[in-house]
Parts: structure tokens; C-alpha cells; sequence
């Protein structure tokens, strides 16, 4: 194979919403480029880009998939990623990683929720976007009600460069405004017959070749000026306008093809290889300490690996880019993220499952390799004396969880390597191993990601593993100020246990003034503060501790064992055994003995009084409440709507954007549980939500008395 320079490099991301024909595409412009001599479909599981077994038994794209094509002395790279709004990490991963993004829009059914987050996320990262039209030959397509959405949501900068003719199940033709030639193909598609444009479809061909042209011409000073004097522009300046148009996304131009007929995908190729920007005429990326990276093949190698796969009969693949530098085999480089060293016995281009050896990647191009000793997806491999690490993948929040363990115990280390292994493969599938809910918890974008999850763990790992709904991490808290003292007492022959401690909380907050006198009954209680403690907890809020012991009720050396009681019941609270915040304790009186008085002692004695005075201080369970954003057709609004309020939400807005209704609540997240699952029934998949940690809020009483019966019974079962 041949090796490219930087200057004949394209990376192109291919996007768009789950069914548009992503793969398909990717198929034919892999048959027009020589790649494959015959192209599969996803019916028969045949395809170049869906070649994992979970993919195949499912029927949809699950990993984004790495494919070149050598197109006109130029190097395409092209990045299939899944459609589904659930495997959303790859498309950010791509789009990181190439320069332009192809968004498919299926003309059967137009802009769809999919369609304006991918757009969002091309906006986020500025970069250039194409539309291709794709099933022009479904039955119902509708090319200017098509077109109609993409202008009213997208704006004027959505540019026609070509047109069909006969949109419908009799497609077969197109005229292209940028050529001004007719394209007409034969009932399989493949190599068309190119004409000039029939008499009757030229006056609105000049009407979208003019508007083409303003287009182009809006985007260079001297084309604008050129096509003021003379009213049109040559190809090649048409070229160079649209180039900078995308470059500045001035301008979205769109085509048309139908990828499982082969028509109009060729063209689009040329188009890539002509018009869409070179690597090094895009913003260079910036390494972590905001230093430019331009991708010069005579600088140090850097090269940054965005993604990982374990494949059959070959083990961990690491599919790398360039950043600077040119890369060879046999190169030594070292791992800045992890400390190692690694040689580059392999360099492979790929297209799926198909890998070409090659001697050497210039800088800005995209490769793999294998058999890696110790490299991560994120990593920045470097030749010696260079310095960059990479760190600019910035992935969206989970939106679902679950609370995962293998069927048989035994087996929980091999989980916990498994589940390593599949985050290094997609790093939205995250896992945590929460001390607090003492459960092992994935989270994921979907229900979709998560049983993809689980079916490879239990086809692929063949372990059985089962889900739940993970336990929620409440928070306990005071809201009025309590007394208590308790005397801990043990005597059973030798040494015995004394520790007695009398203490006082109250609600802690910022800035609150120092605790004076309290008043209980008819008894006060007069504070004299000789120390102070402030201990941020990590789970959020303080706890304060005052000690106000006088006259030598207890000895200091005892103090540390109370805080240490006292923590014991912010870790496990009295209620619920969730963690306890924002208390404060003044720590008053008590009484030693001058023999059986020890640490441990005090310590139960400190941890039994503050839950005697937690019960007595009118407590209450908090419970995380999250923002959620919903993205809704407008006829599907009552019916979402409903749903959330039904879940406890306070609708926070509601907007209208782009074609599509806006829904902002705040809501609990015990009530998220199913959510991502009712929202795609209730929408027939058209809808998307995001979710952000808000505040931990009160719970109302019929849900909290809840909770306390729960507690108390797991108690009892234990």
C-alpha cells in the first residue's frame, strides 16, 4: 500500500441516526474504492463494518469501525460510527479524532432526534458537516420536505449540490449543481451515465447552481468580489469557497445518494477527495497544557490511541492517529500516561477486519497496531524527548445504571477484569465499585448499551452475570438540635469496658455562630469550647465536633475515639445506613474509669449517643435529585410530560428548538430507574434525555416512612 503525506490525508467521520444506512454506505464507498469486490449487507451479516458477534445477532452497529479508501492519489479515512443514541461515545470519539462529519439523514423520514444531537456535537466541536440524503428509492421518500427540515432547523447554510430527479421508488437520477451534469443510473445501480442536463430540469439546476455560488462565494473576499463583476465563479473557485465554507461552518452542503443501490456514492467520494479540507487546513488539536499541535511529519512522533478492542484470534488491537511526527515500524515509544515503553513491531491500516501492513504513517493519519504491552484507549505514546499528552475526548454523562454481579461469587475478580477490559473498549460503559451502596455499578447510555453489555459478558466472557436496580445513595440529616449520653459498660472477668459521653448535635452550616447555650426542657446547657474539628466528608456536607469537656470528665487522649464513634454513624446512618451529613456535635460530658476506660470503649459510647440524639433531632432523608433535559416531537409532549410528573418531577421549562420540544425538570433518582426504557416506548425511539447530578433535596414523608420500614425489616432479615 501506498504511504500518504499529511497533505493527501482526509479524516471523515460517518454519522447519523440509528437505520439512515451508515454501514451500507460505508460498504459501497469500500466497493468503489477497490477495498471489497462485493458488498455485503446487514441483512446477511456480511458487512466490512459489523463483524463483532454482537452485532451480528443484533442487527445494528455497536463499535464504530476504522476503514480507509484510496480515492484520486488521496487517503480517506473514514470512521463507521453506530447509530443508536445509546453508543453515542463513539461518534464523540470520532469526531475527536477526524475533521469532517458525514451525517446521513434518511429521506423516508427526514430530521430526526438522532440527526440534531449528532449536529450538536459537530457544532460543540466546530467541526465541518456534509448531508447525504440516503434511500432516495424508499417508498416514501420525500426529497423537499427533507430538504424543508434541514433549512428550518439547520439554517440558510444548508446548501443543495445536487437534486433528485424522481425521488421515490423509481430513483435513478440526479442533477449535480456544482457540475451542472445529469447523473442517470441502470436498475443495480454502480457506474453512472453522466449527460448534460435535459432542457426541462435546467432552469431550476441554474437557480440551485446560483445559489451554490453565492454560497461559495461568501466565504473568500476575492470570490465574493469576483462574482460581482462577472456573476458566476469556475468550479475550481466554487471548490475553494465551499472548502473554507465548511472549514468555517459557513456552509452545509448536501447530497444525495442511495448507499444500498451504489448511486451517487462515487460522486460524493470525488466530492471528499476535491472539496472537503485537508488535515493540516483544520485547527490543530492542543495537548494537556494547551500548547497547539500541528500535524508536521518532520516533528517528534506522538501518536494518540483513541480506541481499543480485544478481536478474535488476534487479541487487543489499538487504532492510533498520528498527531505529529511520522511513525515506523520498529519504533520505540514512550507511554506518557502510564510510565512504559512499547515498540511498534505492526502498523496496519484498516477496514474493519481487513488490516494492510505498511511501513510508516505520516503525521495526521490514522493506523493499528497489536500486542501492545500496556496500552489504554487515552494514552499518548511519544518517541523519547517529546513531551505532549492528549487529553481532549470529553465523553457525555451515563444516563442509566445497574448494579452488576456474577451469577456464582467465585466469580466476582474475573468480573471486575472484564468489566475493565469492556470500559476500555467503550469508555461510556463505566463501572464503580461503591463502598457506600456495597454493590458493583455499570453505567451506560441506554438500556440498549447496557444489555449489549451483558450479552457479551455472557457470550463472549460465558459468565453469567445478573442486573438490578442499583441501590440509591440517600443522605441522613438533622434538622433541629437533640441531647443524648450513653454509657458503654462491659464487665465479663479481667479487664472490663467503661467510656460514658454526653453530647449535643444540631444542623451544621456555613458561617453559623459558635454554639453557646442549648436549653432542653427546663435544663440549660452551657458550652465552653476548648477545640475545634471540621471534617469535610467525601460524600458531601461536614461534620464539626466541638470539644467542651471541662474539668477533666474525660481525658483528651479518649477524644480521638469518639470522633472516631461519631464517624461510624455519618458512614452508616442511624436511619437508613446511608451516609449522614452536615451535622455538628458539642461533646459536653461524660466519665471515665481509672481501670476499664479504652479506646474502644468511647468509641461505642460516642457512636450510640449521637444515634440516640440523630433520632431525636427530627431527621430527614435527602435524596439526589438530578436535572433532566428531554428532547420531544411535539406530538409525543402530553404523553412525556405525564410520564415525568409521574415520576415525581418539577417541570423546571419548556422550549421549543429546532424543530423539536424541549423538556427541563428536575427529577429524582429513584424515578430514573426505567426511564430510558419508557421514554423509547413512549416515543417509538424519536426522544432523547440527558441528566445531570443537581442536589440532594428533601424526600416527601410517605416516601421517607417508606424507606424507614425497608430498613428496618433488612435489619431484621440480618
Amino acid at each position: 500500500m501506498k504511504t500518504y503525506k499529511t497533505q493527501q490525508i482526509k479524516n471523515i467521520a460517518l454519522l447519523g441516526s440509528k437505520g439512515s444506512g451508515k454501514t451500507t454506505l460505508a460498504e459501497a464507498m469500500l466497493y468503489e474504492c477497490g477495498v471489497i469486490k462485493r458488498r455485503g449487507t446487514v441483512e446477511n451479516g456480511n458487512t466490512v463494518c459489523d463483524y463483532f458477534p454482537v452485532e451480528k445477532e443484533y442487527g445494528y452497529s455497536v463499535f464504530s469501525t476504522v476503514m480507509y479508501a484510496e480515492f484520486g492519489d488521496k487517503k480517506l479515512n473514514v470512521i463507521d460510527c453506530p447509530g443508536m443514541d445509546d453508543f453515542v461515545g463513539s461518534a464523540y470519539t470520532a469526531l475527536n479524532v477526524t475533521d469532517t462529519g458525514i451525517i446521513l439523514v434518511d429521506a423516508q423520514y427526514g430530521v430526526e432526534v438522532g440527526t440534531q444531537n449528532i449536529f450538536r456535537t459537530t457544532d460543540e466541536l466546530h467541526k465541518p458537516v456534509i448531508f447525504a440524503l440516503n434511500q432516495l428509492d424508499g417508498e416514501k421518500a420525500d426529497y423537499e420536505n427533507v430538504m424543508a427540515q434541514l433549512k428550518e432547523i439547520f439554517g440558510n447554510k444548508v446548501v443543495p449540490i445536487q437534486y433528485p430527479i424522481n425521488c421515490g421508488a423509481g430513483f435513478n437520477s440526479m442533477i449535480d449543481v456544482l457540475l451542472m451534469k445529469q447523473y442517470t443510473w441502470g436498475p443495480d445501480g454502480g457506474v453512472p451515465k453522466i449527460t448534460e442536463i435535459a432542457p426541462e430540469y435546467m432552469e431550476k439546476a441554474r437557480e440551485l447552481n446560483n445559489a451554490l455560488i453565492e454560497a461559495a462565494a461568501e466565504n473568500d473576499e476575492t470570490l465574493m468580489d469576483k462574482y460581482f463583476e462577472q456573476g458566476m465563479l469556475s468550479e475550481e473557485e466554487m471548490r475553494e469557497g465551499i472548502r473554507k465554507g465548511l472549514i468555517d461552518r459557513n456552509i452545509y452542503p448536501v447530497f444525495c445518494v442511495s448507499a444500498l443501490r451504489d448511486m451517487g456514492v462515487r460522486r460524493m467520494m470525488e466530492f471528499l477527495g476535491n472539496v472537503v479540507p485537508f488535515i493540516d487546513e483544520m485547527p490543530a488539536p492542543k495537548n494537556t497544557t494547551g500548547v497547539e499541535v500541528k500535524p508536521l511529519s518532520d516533528a517528534p512522533t506522538s501518536i494518540f490511541v483513541f480506541k481499543t478492542t480485544v478481536e478474535p484470534h488476534i487479541g487487543e488491537v489499538s487504532y492510533f492517529k498520528v498527531m505529529s511526527g511520522t511513525l515506523k515500524v520498529g519504533a520505540d515509544l514512550n507511554n506518557m500516561t502510564r510510565g512504559s515503553k512499547e515498540r511498534i513491531a505492526q502498523i496496519y491500516c484498516t477496514s474493519g477486519q481487513i488490516r494492510t501492513n505498511v511501513d510508516e504513517l505520516y503525521a495526521g493519519d490514522i493506523g493499528a497496531t497489536v500486542k501492545l504491552k500496556d496500552v489504554r484507549t487515552g494514552n499518548t505514546l511519544n518517541e523519547k524527548g517529546c513531551e505532549h499528552i492528549f487529553n481532549f475526548i470529553k465523553y457525555p454523562a451515563p444516563k442509566i445504571q445497574r448494579a452488576i454481579k456474577p451469577v456464582n461469587e467465585s466469580d466476582a475478580e474475573k468480573l471486575s477484569e472484564i468489566l475493565n477490559r469492556m470500559h476500555e473498549e467503550d469508555p461510556t460503559w463505566e463501572v464503580e465499585q461503591s463502598k457506600e451502596l456495597k454493590q458493583t455499578i455499570v453505567s451506560g447510555q441506554g438500556e440498549f448499551h447496557l444489555r449489549t453489555l451483558k450479552w457479551r459478558i455472557e457470550n463472549n466472557d460465558k459468565l453469567n452475570i445478573t442486573f438490578a436496580e442499583p441501590k440509591i445513595p440517600y443522605r441522613e440529616t438533622i434538622t433541629k438540635a437533640a441531647r443524648a449520653d450513653y454509657r458503654h459498660k462491659k464487665q465479663s472477668g479481667g479487664a472490663g469496658q467503661f467510656g460514658e459521653v454526653h453530647l449535643i448535635i444540631e444542623p451544621y452550616y456555613e458561617d453559623a455562630p459558635l454554639p453557646d447555650t442549648y436549653k432542653f426542657g427546663s435544663q440549660e446547657y452551657k458550652m465552653s469550647i476548648r477545640d475545634t474539628q471540621e471534617i469535610p466528608l467525601d460524600w458531601g456536607g461536614k461534620l464539626v465536633i466541638h470539644n467542651c469537656i471541662v474539668g477533666g470528665a474525660i481525658d483528651a487522649r479518649f477524644i480521638p475515639a469518639i470522633v472516631k464513634g461519631l464517624m461510624d454513624r455519618m458512614e452508616q446512618g442511624p436511619l437508613t445506613g446511608s451516609y449522614a451529613r452536615d451535622v455538628r456535635v458539642c461533646i459536653y460530658d461524660g466519665k471515665m474509669h481509672p481501670v476499664d476506660s479504652n479506646e474502644i470503649s468511647f468509641r461505642l459510647a460516642g457512636r450510640n449517643a449521637f444515634s440516640e440524639a440523630f433520632k431525636n433531632a427530627n431527621p430527614k432523608i435527602l435524596e439526589p435529585v438530578y436535572d433532566v433535559e428531554v428532547l420531544v416531537p411535539s406530538d409525543k409532549m402530553g404523553d412525556v410530560m405525564s410520564d415525568l410528573q409521574g415520576r415525581r418531577a418539577i417541570i423546571m421549562g419548556m422550549s421549543s428548538e429546532k424543530g423539536l420540544e424541549k423538556i427541563q425538570a428536575k427529577v429524582p433518582l429513584k424515578e430514573m430507574a426505567s426511564y430510558s426504557t419508557a421514554l423509547s416506548s413512549l416515543t417509538g425511539g424519536r426522544s432523547s434525555f440527558t441528566m445531570k447530578f443537581a442536589s440532594y433535596e428533601l424526600v416527601p414523608g410517605d416516601v421517607q416512612e417508606k424507606l424507614l420500614k425497608e430498613y428496618e425489616a433488612s435489619q431484621v432479615e440480618e
